[in-house]
């Protein structure tokens, strides 16, 4: 699959993407990689993400994923 949203990772293993010209948080744990199409998954933050026709799209906002240690 060729990806057409510009991506990267930081030191801290943090992925990083530009949408709509926005650099946006994509997570860290939960970001799927190597991506497919149709790949989709829920920040820390409650951002929802999905990839569609090999560009990440933010598809919406959901409550944060409760965390349980």
């Amino acid at each position: 699959m060729d990806l057409k949203t510009r991506i990267w990772m930081t030191g801290s293993l943090d992925w990083f993407g530009y949408i709509d010209g926005t650099e946006v948080f994509l997570g860290h744990r939960s970001f799927p990689n190597p991506l497919e199409e149709g790949d989709q998954w829920t920040t820390e933050a409650g951002d929802m993400f999905k990839v569609i026709d090999g560009e990440i799209m933010l598809t919406g906002k959901t409550e944060p994923p409760k965390k349980y240690w």
